[in-house]
């Protein structure tokens, strides 16, 4: 597992060199276009990103979780989750239990941040725990945590601000050359000859522009891709139950909802692609995300092993028998059988009773969240008032009755 984690991390590494490189090219191109002077340009691009970095290391998880509107919750706003974190963050041997938030948002959906394995956060919609059973939670969780486990995290903040100061310089780019400033700035600061020759600079600048905020999205989701099969076949081994993920999976791939607060560069942190439309097809075609066909398909060929070993075997009989998705040296010790295991004994329940049950449990934990105050009625109707009421009564829609709310 060690091997697997480092081989990652080696690739991964390669992926943010291109991408720095791209970055420095594209400052030196800007700053031929802009300053004329592409080592201007280079010392910009520099600084953008140093100042970038330094702001992703300090606070990255939270400019994340910011951007996502996500709250934390504590262990008694809702237990069942809690404990499936506490059990995953045991199961994968992590030396601390992630902390949890939640975005009010009907789109399922999650993702883990953080700068490291002590420094990490879980964050799940509404959505998704109003949708999912326990065990299909736990296998999203596990997902998570195995992002953490692996390291992937804090590689992820970093390479999402690199993309982010490539498109910053794109915009400043195409801002300048739209207001005509750079060529006038040109033409002023050389005379003479040359003209063919910055006139090739021009152009490759401009195509640069467009062209670099594209290829950096290829590179940032490159890295997404990969990832999601790894933390997939983390999760199958820490709940030995892959059905759980499978059938998560589907229900997130059928829903309609689009996550409100999520943006491109934001897209590659969560479990299948925010953006998405409902469907496998249209899934499938995005490349920010492993195809969710694909990802189903290979969790639900593991049979009744949930070992790496397993995991691998079945993404190779998906894929053709092309290539490994986990590093040889470490199915070398994970060859011995792993069993799954059955379905949750809390989840044999009608299913419409559980679903109004965690239903209820969500809408409770947002009011709390919302600052709802809670009143009981001398019929006995409860209900709660929503912070942006503005009166000191309210009418019960039961009896009419005129009820105080507390503290006006």
């Amino acid at each position: 597992m060690f091997e697997q984690i480092r081989n990652n991390k080696i690739k991964s590494m390669w992926l943010i060199a291109g991408l720095g490189a791209l970055l420095l090219g594209f400052g030196y191109l800007l700053g031929e276009l802009v300053f004329a002077s592409g080592v201007a340009g280079i010392v910009v691009a520099s600084i953008v990103w140093l100042i970038m970095n330094l702001i992703a290391f300090a606070q990255g998880d939270q400019i994340f979780l910011s951007i996502s509107k996500a709250r934390k919750i504590e262990k008694k706003d809702h237990p069942q989750l809690y404990n499936i974190v506490e059990e995953m963050t045991i199961a994968s041997g992590l030396p601390k239990v992630p902390d949890v938030y939640i975005i009010d948002d009907a789109a399922p959906n999650a993702f883990a941040t953080g700068r490291n394995q002590k420094k990490a956060a879980v964050a799940i919609t509404s959505g998704l725990l109003k949708q999912l059973n326990r065990d299909e939670l736990q296998g999203v969780i596990a997902h998570e945590i195995g992002h953490i486990r692996n390291r992937d995290v804090l590689l992820m903040i970093l390479a999402g601000i690199l993309m982010g100061s490539i498109v910053l310089l794109a915009n400043i780019g195409i801002r300048a050359f739209l207001l005509g400033g750079a060529r006038g700035g040109r033409r002023s600061s050389r005379s003479g000859g040359g003209g063919g020759g910055e006139a090739i600079i021009l152009v490759v600048a401009i195509v640069l522009i467009i062209v670099a905020p594209i290829v950096a999205r290829l590179f940032y989701y490159a890295m997404s891709r990969k990832r999601e099969y790894l933390a997939d076949a983390s999760s199958a081994q820490y709940t030995r139950y892959p059905e759980g993920l499978a059938s998560a999976l589907e229900k997130l791939a059928s829903s309609t909802a689009v996550l409100s607060s999520a943006n491109q560069v934001t897209a590659p942190m969560y479990i299948i692609n925010p953006l998405h439309k409902a469907g496998f097809s249209a899934s499938d075609l995005t490349s920010t995300h492993p195809p969710l066909s694909k990802r189903v398909k290979i969790l639900r060929s593991m049979g009744n092993s949930a070992s790496l070993a397993t995991y691998d075997r079945a993404y190779r009989q998906v894929y053709g028998g092309r290539g490994n998705i986990i590093p040889k040296s470490s199915l070398a010790g994970a060859a011995g059988l792993v069993e799954t295991r059955s379905v949750a004994v809390e989840e044999k329940k009608p299913v419409q009773q559980e679903k109004l049950e965690r239903a209820r449990d969500v809408s409770d934990l947002l009011e709390r969240l919302n600052k709802y105050t809670a009143l009981a009625c001398t019929c006995g109707t409860a209900f709660r008032v929503p912070p942006d009421y503005k009166g000191n009564n309210i009418k019960c829609p039961r009896c009419g009755r005129n009820n105080p709310i507390p503290g006006r």
